[in-house]
């Protein structure tokens, strides 16, 4: 059973989260969020110090369970890495293209360039994500499942192509949620390319000798 205290909080998480959705983070105020959850400013800020904590915690509390669920995919001891990476990829896009991240994807990126809240952000959730492919992949270099080369390049590059297919429309706001449908098919692409690029090396057949002419 939860305490008083933590039931507070996440009421505080929950009616942040509705009215940064609703207003965005620069038009929502501290008062907005006492309002919406019926707690007084002093009770708020007992729980958080500035509206810039209060939705880091939001951020934190839409990603980080499917986050650490999403990266259980990469299994290090499977012989064959193309449906580890199809499972990663479609955990991946399934989080990452739900209507709840992908609102909060976009209050993030609309503050970025006004406080380090962008740079906070990104440590939670890309540069931490690009960290976990990076190892599982050089793992794989390493037991000779893909050719050798910089893994975080290689992590870079595959996530770049699991999102070619959709992130201009994320940009534009033209896509509200993605179908486990359309999520398999952009993956299995992904992954394909990414194989032909990062495939393991192949042992060099002998050049075979022209037939010589007869005398």
């Amino acid at each position: 059973m939860r305490t008083r205290t933590e039931t507070r909080r996440q009421a505080i998480l929950e009616a942040a989260a509705d009215v940064f959705q609703k207003v965005g983070y620069e038009r929502a105020s501290m008062a907005d969020i006492c309002a919406r959850v019926g707690y007084s400013k002093a009770t708020l800020y007992s729980y958080f110090t500035s509206k810039e904590e209060l939705f880091y915690e939001v951020v934190t509390e839409a990603t980080e369970a499917e986050f650490q669920a999403t990266h259980e995919a990469l299994d290090p001891s499977v012989e064959d890495i193309v449906p580890a990476l199809q499972r990663f990829g479609e955990r991946l896009l399934a989080l990452l293209y739900s209507p709840q991240v992908q609102a909060v994807r976009r209050l993030v990126i609309s503050e970025a360039g006004r406080s380090d809240l962008g740079q906070r952000c990104y440590e939670l959730g890309p540069a931490r994500n690009q960290e976990v492919i990076a190892l599982f992949l050089q793992d794989a270099m390493q037991e000779g499942k893909l050719r050798t080369a910089d893994p975080r390049i290689a992590a870079l590059h595959l996530h770049g192509l699991l999102e070619a297919e959709w992130l201009d429309r994320f940009l534009f706001q033209t896509v509200a949620s993605l179908s486990a449908r359309q999520i398999a098919a952009t993956v299995e692409r992904a992954v394909a390319v990414f194989m032909a690029a990062y495939g393991p090396d192949k042992v060099p057949q002998p050049a075979r000798k022209a037939p010589g002419r007869g005398r």
